[in-house]
């Protein structure tokens, strides 16, 4: 009983954040930032993809009401058609209003309302421009070697940047188990002009570090 009413819990937060990034979405408010933080978008790669759900999706609410005899069916087939509609939009706008962040703090990974996680400049070693396919094994994959723990963290099944760590951190994603990793790999449409961002504050922090 206690597991089902933590997912019962989880669910709504999840709908509720999901329902609070259309609203910010279309109504075009924007998350306050720190002066100087950068944003920087990676929905380019699924953008389409999800653009032609949701026009299929659209189509076929009015086709499977008419095709469906039952009144209270049909009825409820057009209720959760329209609410499926939206969903989709809901998970296209937490895309687009969570956007990477590089600021004071540090690196702040994003990926919809799924994952918000900031590395700190303190244990980063390097980042770099690094264009890779994934293998077909789920857009969050982790692999251990002999130099450490390596958690990609894919966008269409690509990452594009590469964060090299100074120390182990542990990521807070269920696939990872709490292991802490050494390298981050993830996507963004401009990884050269987030590496830049992130260079310069990295090269910031550094001498004031010292």
């Amino acid at each position: 009983m206690t597991a089902v009413l933590r997912l019962l819990r989880m669910a709504t937060r999840y709908e509720i954040r999901l329902w609070t990034s259309l609203y910010r979405w279309i109504f075009r408010r924007p998350e306050k930032l720190r002066p100087g933080d950068r944003t920087f978008g990676y929905t380019g790669a699924v953008m389409t993809l999800m653009w032609v759900f949701i026009i299929v999706s659209a189509i076929e609410i009015p086709i499977l009401e008419l095709i469906v005899p039952w009144e209270l069916v049909s009825n409820i087939v057009l209720g959760l058609g329209i609410y499926g509609l939206f969903w989709m939009f809901g998970l296209l706008a937490s895309l687009k209003v969570h956007p990477h962040v590089v600021g004071e703090g540090g690196i702040r990974i994003r990926n919809g309302i799924s994952l918000d996680h900031t590395v700190p400049w303190s244990a980063i070693e390097r980042v770099r421009v690094h264009r890779r396919s994934m293998p077909p094994e789920g857009q969050t994959q982790v692999e251990s070697n002999a130099s450490g723990v390596t958690l990609s963290l894919g966008m269409a099944s690509q990452t594009s940047i590469d964060v090299l760590l100074r120390e182990p951190i542990a990521v807070p994603v269920r696939k990872a188990r709490g292991a802490a990793v050494t390298e981050l790999r993830f996507h963004a449409d401009d990884p050269e002009a987030l590496v830049e961002a992130a260079q310069e504050r990295l090269a910031a922090y550094r001498p004031a570090a010292h």
